[in-house]
């Protein structure tokens, strides 16, 4: 059995073990679901030691034919764009099922649907089949859904079906460009290579609208706007837990899919990229004014989430390798800091059955590590030097001023709108009366202080070596923006 499948089936095999266990042994199914996470975490990270960062192939390559006459194929593969993604999905799940120890009802079909949907997102990272991906893409719904709808909030029932709409209807224009671009193929193969090199040979025009079709379906799971509708409710309503993959994980499956479109339809990206621009700074400022009107914690690192991920739509958007490298550890770095603020205000809500932020003054006086930890994890989304964000946002500020000049200052603003707001709940941290029920909290407890321990060590790892990760993905890096460097 190959490297990629082995990872992929991991999880997989971990829901196979949990379903055979009686519900009633909680304490067996947590351990299984553990035990499942932390070996694709071992097993993903582990692959560094074979992977060469001297080189844009795929590694790790196997491929099996499915269908000859349908042209669909079992096909994996990583490179260094998709490597750190896989690297991460893994850390983020074993994060999110520590995380779970709140989970009290129906422990057993949570954490099977938990490894399912880890399978899922890996299976999108690895893919290198266009069917394959459709595929995984489309059965991260379906766990997703019914943890959102069942372990959820108030109105979980809203949450999760707004979020199945909004994907599905996205996924809709996706399938129709992958299916036209499977017709343009003279081998009628789903293969990413095959595409790649016949969707090039298409009427400028029809590239055009193929990669609108990827954009909207790509663009509503970013979330880029104006197709961010679902996302404030889905992460308000879902488990905290999940939180941490919709946010940190989730999102990322979008912008790494429209990486691989650029890379499908180069001609098209570059007739599109002033649209691209123009979006990612809306959704920069939108994204960071309505963060900073939020007192709910969770809907404010929601809307944070729209501008972070507009640095990477701005990152893809200037198509020259300082934008691109920014994209990607931009997002590597929401997903650590992301991860971290949800986890800690989820455990805080758990305390306090409140989000908002008015009720957390003084904090650092009665739960000292509650308080640092969400202190850091406020600074690194600010993009402080020292932290992923800083090293992220730099080059794409850098990447934009050599497309469009001092224009990109509007990345700038953003900047300063998330201090803003950062400021604001770091304040509420630290100042004001010690309120009763604040001397009531429990801080951190040692899995806790693990998880957050990890997230914090990861995101100013990178502040402060960025020089790993950038060798995991210059040379994929290199020969995507070269793509685009000889049309120009």
């Amino acid at each position: 059995m190959h490297d990629l499948t082995i990872l992929l089936l991991l999880p997989v095999m971990g829901a196979v073990s949990i379903a055979l266990v009686p519900a009633q042994h909680d304490k067996i199914i947590r351990k299984l679901a553990l035990l499942a996470s932390f070996a694709a975490l071992l097993y993903s990270w582990s692959l560094l030691y074979s992977f060469d960062t001297t080189t844009a192939q795929l590694q790790f390559y196997e491929t099996t034919v499915w269908n000859t006459r349908l042209g669909t194929s079992y096909s994996l593969g990583i490179d260094g764009i998709s490597l750190p993604m896989v690297l991460m999905a893994t850390l983020l799940s074993l994060i999110s099922i520590l995380a779970s120890a709140s989970i009290k009802n129906h422990r057993k079909g949570y954490y099977l649907l938990v490894l399912l949907l880890e399978s899922a997102m890996l299976g999108v990272f690895m893919a290198q089949d266009w069917s394959l991906f459709y595929v995984f893409w489309e059965l991260t719904l379906i766990p997703l859904f019914f943890l959102i709808d069942h372990w959820g909030g108030e109105k979980r029932h809203t949450a999760a079906l707004n979020f199945v709409l909004y994907t599905m209807g996205g996924s809709v224009f996706m399938l129709i460009s992958i299916l036209v671009l499977f017709d343009s193929t003279p081998e009628h193969s789903f293969a990413m290579s095959d595409m790649m090199a016949r969707a090039r040979e298409l009427p400028h025009n029809t590239q055009v609208l193929l990669f609108l079709g990827f954009l909207i379906g790509f663009g509503v799971k970013m979330p880029i706007f104006p197709l961010h509708g679902w996302l404030p409710l889905a992460h308000v309503e879902a488990p905290s837990p999940i939180s941490i993959l919709l946010s940190g994980v989730l999102l990322k499956m979008g912008s790494y899919g429209l990486i691989r479109a650029a890379t499908t339809l180069p001609e098209a990206i570059i007739s599109l990229q002033n649209l691209l621009a123009t979006l990612a700074m809306f959704s920069l400022i939108y994204g960071g004014l309505l963060a900073w009107r939020q007192s709910d914690l969770k809907k404010m690192i929601a809307y944070s989430s729209v501008s972070h991920m507009g640095v990477v739509l701005l990152g893809i958007a200037t198509l020259n390798i300082v934008g691109l490298t920014g994209a990607v550890l931009q997002m590597v770095a929401h997903g650590f800091v992301a991860a971290a603020t949800f986890l800690l205000i989820g455990l805080l809500y758990e305390r306090t059955h409140t989000r908002d932020i008015n009720h957390y003054c003084s904090l650092v006086r009665v739960n000292p590590r509650f308080a640092f930890f969400t202190t850091m994890a406020f600074i690194a989304a600010v993009g402080m030097p020292g932290t992923a964000g800083f090293v992220a946002e730099f080059h794409a500020l850098i990447g934009g001023y050599e497309r469009w000049g001092w224009i990109v200052v509007i990345l700038s603003l953003g900047v300063l709108i998330s201090a803003a707001y950062a400021i604001r709940t770091i304040g509420r941290l630290f100042t004001g009366p010690v309120q009763c029920q604040i001397q009531q909290i429990t801080d951190l407890r040692k899995t806790e202080m693990l998880a957050a321990s990890v997230l914090t060590a990861g995101f100013l790892f990178i502040g402060f070596f960025p020089a790993p990760i950038l060798n995991i993905m210059s040379a994929s890096l290199n020969e995507l923006s070269n793509v685009f460097a000889v049309r120009f």
